[in-house]
């Protein structure tokens, strides 16, 4: 075998690796549901008191905002990640209404959340779940 052979062969190698890492790099990661079923039901956990309501709240808004990051949507924050993923929400609003329902419980000690707006939001953040995959669809994980 010649040497413009051989460096041709190295050359071609070094560059499907290249094009297979960049794919690699930009294709969102499934999700691994029975983590995320396992978290859900752990803050569902939270529901039974209501001093821990806000707990929950905050809980869950984590395990969505990991959910985007694991599935590579863009963004330093977690309102950046909603935004670049907001085309993948069946109920966009829902979402935004459950995340602005942490920042208030995030920056506000005292502040405790109502049952109606508890429920609400876990419920959003629930279908959100569901739709970037983290959570199966249907009833099974209510």
């Amino acid at each position: 075998m010649s040497l413009e052979m051989i460096v041709f062969i190295v050359f071609i190698l070094l560059g499907v690796l290249f094009v297979g890492f960049l794919v690699h790099i930009k294709i969102p990661k499934r999700l691994n549901q029975k983590k995320y079923v396992a978290k859900w039901r752990e803050l569902q956990g939270h529901c039974k008191d209501k001093t821990c309501w806000k707990d929950a709240i905050i809980l869950a808004d984590k395990l969505l905002d990991s959910a985007l990051k694991q599935r590579k949507f863009k963004g330093k924050t977690p309102g950046e990640r909603l935004v670049s993923a907001q085309r993948k929400f069946t109920n966009n609003d829902g979402v935004w209404y459950a995340h602005n329902l942490f920042k208030k419980l995030n920056t506000n000690v005292d502040l405790q959340p109502k049952e109606e707006d508890t429920k609400r939001a876990l419920n959003n953040f629930r279908q959100a779940l569901r739709d970037l995959g983290a959570l199966p669809s249907g009833e099974q994980n209510k």
